[in-house]
């Protein structure tokens, strides 16, 4: 590949470009991720998490570039495709809404699609399509790779699940830019081992697989300590029902081009606070948010899997508690919020299945190994879940003592 620049990253050092990788950064609607957090509401805890989806969408396309490169160099890959890698790493972000993923969750409540569905659409009717189209790139084959759709399986896998560029940069980052240890992983030495197998998977060299593991054991750790912290889900949860509740007066989640294109973290969050005679709920809650007046957490619990309680963690479910608990409180309903905060143990693959296996190979032989045959893997499985209540300051004892009485329930236990 010809390469026109590169930036300075604090991640992977310098980051190279090509013509087509620069004019595409170049377009508004791509320079957009620039005002668009990683971790939404994380630097009200970690001041530093101030890292956008621009830079995290770069480093994609670097580690992915860096992949590609591997497997040309091992005959499984011919160069004229590294290109189109790049280019699906690059955009795999860009239909990301304000606050990331907390804006997907009310884009799925309120219009049923997700910011993949989103990101289609702005790959293939904006400006980005008549950039590759000028390169000579088919729109509709960097948006199947870019979303896990593309004939070639490793090519999804690059973006997407437990061997991905998407993993080995936002672990890295995120762990950089809070200040935490937990995200330090050792990236060059898993892509240095790729492989792929005969039935066009990716695999890795055997002698990689302790990186493999302490790269899981890593993203357990930041899912605990950085993105499921009760404070930053605090933050979170004020958002989201902010967002949720403006939507109807606001129409946040109008996901026309013409409009997306122009919804960053702060237009969100000032037109929510400036909002006049609508809903005085999401107001208050963007208000206090932009302030840092948080809600407290009165109670925890991870879930697991196996536990009765886990099939009861449904939105009406979780709504019904929540007005339960406010009833014995004897407080407003709308004081309480019940939140579950979920995610796989495990890294999703392309087609959004939890990986249970690592393709591994050893001395030119292929084989599966599931993960419950890599014991500290296997420990992990099965434990992101956590429930949360949450109240206002004024409200925190009645509702700590209420849900006392509501937890003596075996369920809750």
């Amino acid at each position: 590949m010809k390469f026109d620049g590169e930036v300075t990253d604090p991640v992977h050092r310098y980051i190279r470009f090509s013509e087509v990788e620069k004019e595409l950064i170049d377009t508004a609607v791509f320079q957009r991720l620039r005002r668009i957090r990683q971790l939404a509401g994380a630097h009200l805890v970690y001041p530093g998490a101030q890292h956008s989806r621009f830079e995290h969408s770069l480093g994609t396309m670097h580690v992915a570039g860096f992949a590609g490169e591997t497997l040309i160099a091992k005959g499984y890959l011919d160069e004229d495709k590294v290109q189109k890698l790049r280019l699906a790493a690059l955009l795999h972000d860009i239909g990301h809404g304000p606050f990331s993923h907390l804006f997907e969750e009310v884009l799925e409540l309120r219009r049923r699609i997700s910011h993949e569905n989103v990101g289609k659409q702005i790959i293939s009717k904006s400006e980005i399509s008549d950039i590759l189209k000028k390169h000579g790139h088919n729109p509709s084959d960097i948006c199947k790779i870019s979303f896990g759709e593309s004939k070639i399986k490793f090519f999804n896998e690059i973006i997407a699940g437990g061997l991905s560029a998407d993993l080995m940069d936002y672990l890295p980052r995120d762990g950089l830019f809070t200040g935490v240890e937990y995200g330090k992983i050792d990236y060059h030495r898993l892509v240095s081992s790729l492989e792929v197998v005969s039935n066009g998977h990716l695999a890795i060299n055997r002698s990689a697989l302790y990186s493999f593991e302490s790269m899981l054991i890593s993203r357990y750790e930041m899912f605990k300590a950085v993105y499921f912290h009760k404070t930053v889900r605090s933050a979170e949860v004020m958002l989201l029902n902010s967002m949720a509740l403006a939507d109807e007066h606001l129409n946040l989640t109008d996901t026309s081009i013409d409009n997306y294109r122009n919804l960053t973290d702060e237009v969100i969050l000032e037109r929510i606070c400036s909002l006049k005679n609508g809903n005085k709920i999401a107001v208050k809650l963007a208000t206090d948010y932009r302030s840092r007046k948080l809600l407290k957490c009165v109670y925890e619990k991870f879930v697991h899997k196996r536990d009765r309680l886990y099939s009861k963690m449904d939105r009406q479910a979780l709504q019904n508690l929540g007005i339960h608990i406010a009833e014995i409180a004897e407080v407003k309903e709308k004081s309480v919020f019940v939140d579950a905060s979920r995610a796989p143990s495990m890294p999703l693959t392309p087609t959004k299945r939890e990986i249970n296996s690592i393709l591994l190979v050893d001395k030119d032989r292929a084989y599966e190994t599931p993960v419950s045959e890599i014991p500290l893997i296997d420990s992990i499985t099965g434990f992101l879940d956590m429930l949360r209540v949450y109240t206002t300051a004024e409200n925190r004892n009645a509702v700590e003592q209420s849900i006392k009485k509501v937890v003596s329930n075996e369920d809750y236990e």
